[in-house]
């Protein structure tokens, strides 16, 4: 592992937990985001105040929740999954990548010969003949 993997996977981002906006789509969650009254008909102000409170509280507590009960156990099997992949694509989808490239490789020489020998001689001799009609 390379210097700077490994001071990366040692650090962690606490503050800025998205740096590559994988999951910019789903916004920034709040409760204007989510809930709106148009105008014209409007709840009591105390009614929108905590409904906003209980919202945000809510929000924030089922998420601690699921993270705390769940969050590890689906990076794991995530880890698992891309470890996964990294071995099928190492192991199995890169030498049959390289088979094929081998084997069309010959079967391109071969049709690159087929061209030159049968379809290039006849190619020039209708331009011959077309050259001539041209006169």
């Amino acid at each position: 592992m390379s210097e700077q993997q490994a001071s990366t996977s040692e650090e962690v981002d606490l503050v800025n937990r998205d740096p590559n906006s994988i999951n910019a789509h789903l916004g920034s969650l709040w409760f204007n985001d989510v809930i709106a009254e148009p105008d014209g008909i409007h709840s009591i102000d105390c009614v929108w105040k905590l409904s906003s409170k209980c919202f945000e509280l809510w929000k924030k507590l089922c998420y601690i929740i699921m993270t705390t009960c769940c969050g590890m156990c689906i990076a794991a099997e995530w880890g698992c999954e891309f470890a996964y992949i990294a071995f099928y694509h190492i192991w199995f989808i890169t030498p049959c990548m390289k088979v094929l490239e081998i084997n069309c490789g010959v079967c391109q020489k071969i049709y690159s010969l087929c061209i030159n020998c049968c379809m290039y001689p006849l190619c020039e001799a209708c331009g011959a003949i077309f050259n001539a009609f041209k006169k």
